[in-house]
């Protein structure tokens, strides 16, 4: 992996933790993502615009089929998130959502895409493999067993991380593919992406508006900050995939964890910080080993 490439899945790592701690704080449902979606298309219009009044009429049936099934994948990923994030800590979900996604992106990217990895890339997915279950509570998840309610919420939260971390890994190989071998421009798989969102999220708004207007009140600030940066840390990575190999870029993303366990934990106050922060450290040399293997 090049060095600008690590740049930019590192930058866009600190972003996509930074969002994910705050749609955490929120604790919305499939409305705050609704809200979301809403704030990232109004923004993002002016670009999405200008891009696409000169690539758009060039799209045929297969740009649309990437850009629709992206759009599903990415829907159900944002609400068993969101959900998980209401039944579980953070500290659980998001580690083990953002662990098996990118390592199920991986493989999929060797054994359908034709993707290699070496000896030393390999060395890296074990690196990540083994921090995500530091950060995830290590052998705490086994003590955990001993208390009835501290074992069904690590269970709830094992349980929606795998859940997100599928769909994620199906919109990492979809989107991955458009901007790689479709050549598609990452700012319009994303910002089409999210327009088309907006159809299946809306009817959760206008279904019960009073209830809807009520949660933007206590919501806003949480759903304009995420909608605004959410989308620049995952086109960061799709420009990422277009230099770079996914089966590479996908694992690397666990970076996002490292900031995580260093924001998540102090601000979430959810615990076994330094277990978490040795977790993050096996991601991180798992990263650089991926980046130079």
């Amino acid at each position: 992996m090049s060095a600008s490439a690590l740049a930019l899945v590192v930058l866009a790592g600190l972003i996509h933790a930074s969002w994910n701690i705050a749609a955490k704080k929120a604790g919305g449902d499939v409305r705050f993502a609704a809200f979301t979606g809403l704030v990232a298309m109004v923004v993002w219009a002016p670009l999405g615009l200008w891009l696409g009044i000169e690539q758009i009429p060039r799209w045929g049936l297969l740009e649309w089929s990437l850009v629709a099934a992206s759009s599903v994948l990415h829907t159900f990923y944002f609400i068993a998130l969101l959900r998980g994030y209401r039944k579980a800590d953070l500290t659980v979900v998001y580690p083990l959502a953002r662990g098996s996604g990118p390592l199920l992106s991986c493989l999929i990217a060797i054994l359908l895409l034709g993707e290699s990895l070496s000896a030393l890339g390999a060395a890296g997915i074990a690196g990540v493999v083994g921090g995500v279950f530091l950060i995830a509570g290590g052998p705490g998840l086994l003590r955990a067993t001993h208390d009835p309610a501290r074992r069904a919420r690590i269970h709830k939260g094992m349980a929606y991380g795998l859940v997100t971390g599928a769909f994620i890994a199906g919109y990492t190989v979809v989107d991955g593919y458009a901007v790689k071998f479709v050549l598609m421009s990452p700012i319009l798989v994303d910002y089409i992406g999210n327009l088309a969102r907006m159809v299946l999220l809306g009817p959760a708004l206008l279904r019960d508006r009073s209830t809807a207007l009520a949660m933007w009140k206590r919501q806003w600030k949480f759903a304009v900050f995420v909608g605004i940066i959410s989308p620049v840390s995952y086109v960061l990575v799709l420009y990422a995939m277009q230099s770079a190999p996914l089966s590479h870029v996908a694992p690397a993303r666990e970076v996002s964890m490292l900031f995580a366990a260093l924001i998540g934990g102090q601000l979430l106050g959810e615990g076994d910080r330094l277990l978490r922060l040795l977790g993050a450290a096996c991601i991180a040399a798992g990263v650089m080993a991926l980046a130079l293997g």
